[in-house]
């Protein structure tokens, strides 16, 4: 009779060690899945103004009032997996897939190979260091012009091409167009031509039209049409680690999305600048400009178009520094730009590279490969694809 106190204050222990241990187990996967609110990566709320020709020195950006549109909630199913992962179908918004987050090394080695020196690295690629990301959806695809077109016909949106850039300037964008032989690779204003009237409908100007190109990505958007796309998509663009961490799909210290080999088995990987660029454009897979997306092989969290095609936003700011102090846990980029090359005109993040990328001129078509440009500029060969925060849904 004396013990049963004894058990019964055992069973109770008991109970409080297993109310303890599924807390503990609770709080382990809010942590690993970065589910707590202070840890959700929010989004820039500002548009770029572009700045007045009268004041390109030492430019201070004004915002403007943040665009909003109806976000819609995103709606879908899981339709299955692709690369081991689960794919969310979302209507109009396009397929996304899970990317699990997690460490890894992000940024160039230094170049030590033959191949390493052909790939042109850079500096503002290194150091490598290590990074975690949480897990996100990412779009599987770029965003195409038929879900551009879709946004457009919703709001009424008019992109910054479509709008005079100054007094006494039309709208228009730049559009790359081929040299007639062998010119210096460094005066991209060769190849670089303005043309009026060229925007996401018309990708070479006037009389072209995307007709027969729905399926193919975006163009002459800039970082500001990027960004209002996503809110209304109730999505946001990728933070430039993210980014990184998607298109590298699970290989860590590959020089490509899919290996360390450009072409395996002679096939092509990606939509890139075949031949001699500025001028000989042999078109071997068939395309001269964009493809159609997913017309190449997925990575392995079966994310297509990573490499090659158009370059894509991501939220950052760009600094040629910044990984010599960037964080450890999702960093975000930093405060302000700074491109040493220009140094009165901020930029954006651009990552992936695209049709115009060879060995010979700008291989950043690799996943540690960064670009940048202003953010109220689109051009022919500038596309993104948006990501959505993972989020506890209340039951």
């Amino acid at each position: 009779m004396r013990r049963q106190p004894l058990r019964n204050n055992s069973r109770v222990a008991l109970g409080k060690l297993r109310l303890i241990g599924a807390l503990c187990i609770l709080v382990g996967l809010t942590l690993v899945l970065g589910i707590p609110a202070w840890q959700r990566i929010s989004e820039p709320d500002t548009i770029q103004q572009r700045p007045s020709t009268s004041s390109r020195e030492g430019i201070t950006l004004t915002p403007e009032p943040s665009l909003r549109f109806p976000m819609p909630v995103l709606s879908g199913e899981v339709i299955g997996t692709l690369g081991g992962l689960q794919a969310w179908s979302a209507t109009r918004y396009g397929p996304m897939v899970l990317i699990p987050g997690g460490e890894f090394w992000m940024g160039s080695d230094p170049p030590i190979t033959e191949l390493d020196h052909q790939l042109h690295i850079n500096a503002d690629e290194m150091p490598v260091h290590r990074v975690y990301v949480a897990p996100f959806w990412m779009d599987r695809t770029e965003v195409t012009n038929a879900q551009f077109q879709a946004f457009v016909q919703a709001t009424g949106y008019v992109t910054d091409a479509e709008k005079p850039i100054a007094e006494g300037i039309p709208p228009g964008s730049s559009v790359f167009r081929p040299t007639r032989g062998p010119v210096p690779l460094n005066e991209h204003l060769r190849w670089w031509k303005f043309v009026e009237g060229a925007c996401w409908k018309h990708p070479e100007g006037p009389g072209s039209d995307i007709a027969q190109r729905m399926d193919h990505p975006v163009v002459h958007v800039s970082w500001n049409d990027a960004l209002a796309y996503a809110r209304w998509a109730g999505k946001r663009l990728p933070t430039e680690a993210e980014w990184e961490f998607a298109a590298r799909g699970g290989l860590h210290r590959q020089r490509f999305c899919w290996g360390n080999e450009f072409m395996p088995d002679g096939k092509p990987m990606a939509r890139t600048f075949q031949g001699r660029f500025p001028y000989d454009n042999t078109a071997t897979d068939g395309f001269r400009t964009t493809a159609p997306v997913a017309s190449y092989p997925p990575n392995g969290f079966g994310l297509y178009d990573m490499a090659g095609n158009v370059w894509e936003w991501c939220a950052d700011w760009y600094r040629p520094d910044y990984y010599e102090m960037s964080p450890f846990y999702n960093p975000r980029g930093p405060d302000s730009s700074f491109d040493p090359n220009e140094p009165t005109m901020p930029k954006r993040v651009q990552r992936g590279g695209s049709f115009l990328c060879n060995f010979a001129y700008c291989s950043r078509f690799r996943p540690a490969g960064r670009g940048k440009g202003e953010p109220f500029t689109g051009t022919s060969h500038v596309g993104f694809r948006c990501v959505k925060p993972i989020v506890m849904e209340p039951r």
